[in-house]
């Protein structure tokens, strides 16, 4: 059976998540359906990553082994055909070897977290930003942000519901950076535990407030203590940016 390589674009407002669920439309689920009505037998489309309710992506990569030959052109287009009105889009299809895996295979994966801060709520961008009505320190979140960058064991920013068999993750950016009244979080890494950057997002919230020092970041990573984490962000401002092989 021949396999495929989609990148996806998604708005996660109204879905349970990338994971088909019990109840509740799926990211997964959407493109599965599509799949089935042009494949004529079911498929199971795997993930990179398991984005949760209210996450977006840009570039969420995916695979599938479908029942015959496509083009990759045709494929994409009769994907998205059969996906609206879902606010899902198949960017790009390709052929891969069948040994590619969307999860196993990948060796780096970027998200970005938006935080809008003015008193105005977002009309344009709601549920795509969080909003703060608060001034943040977006230099003290950065300076916050680079003690807890290497190999550590992140039990403090990982969520109790985590199936990751450890604990420890290697972090390799978590930049903070101001653009207006927007600031944008940037972190990479090969993998992430379960709400690890809205995790470190939240907290990085309680030093730009003021509410932490600096140097309490770290503190509560050396803790190992997920009672030591600032209060999650939401899934609101997250996006899953790219995936590398």
């Amino acid at each position: 059976m021949p396999r495929y390589r989609f990148t996806i674009e998604y708005d996660g407002t109204n879905f349970v998540g990338w994971q088909v669920q019990t109840s509740g439309a799926s990211v997964q689920g959407v493109i599965e359906d599509a799949i089935a009505r042009i494949n004529g037998a079911p498929s199971t489309v795997i993930g990179a990553g398991r984005t949760d309710a209210g996450v977006h992506a840009l570039g969420q990569v995916a695979h599938v082994d479908l029942a015959r030959e496509w083009d990759a052109f045709e494929l994409r287009n009769a994907i998205n055909g059969n996906i609206r009105p879902h606010a899902v889009s198949i960017l790009e299809a390709a052929r891969v070897a069948d040994d590619f895996h969307a999860r196993f295979s990948a060796t780096r994966r970027r998200y970005l977290y938006r935080i809008l801060t003015r008193r105005a709520p977002p009309a344009l961008e709601r549920n795509k930003v969080w909003h703060v009505p608060q001034d943040l320190d977006a230099e003290a979140m950065h300076e916050a942000a680079q003690t807890i960058l290497g190999n550590h064991d992140f039990t403090t920013f990982r969520s109790a519901a985590c199936q990751a068999q450890s604990p420890v993750k290697t972090l390799d950016r978590l930049d903070v950076m101001r653009f207006g009244d927007v600031i944008e979080i940037r972190a990479e890494a090969r993998s992430f535990l379960h709400n690890q950057v809205r995790s470190m997002v939240g907290s990085l919230k309680q030093v730009g407030l003021g509410k932490w020092r600096v140097r309490d970041m770290a503190d509560a990573l050396k803790a190992k203590d997920r009672g030591r984490c600032g209060p999650v962000a939401p899934p609101d401002g997250l996006y899953l940016v790219t995936v590398d092989y």
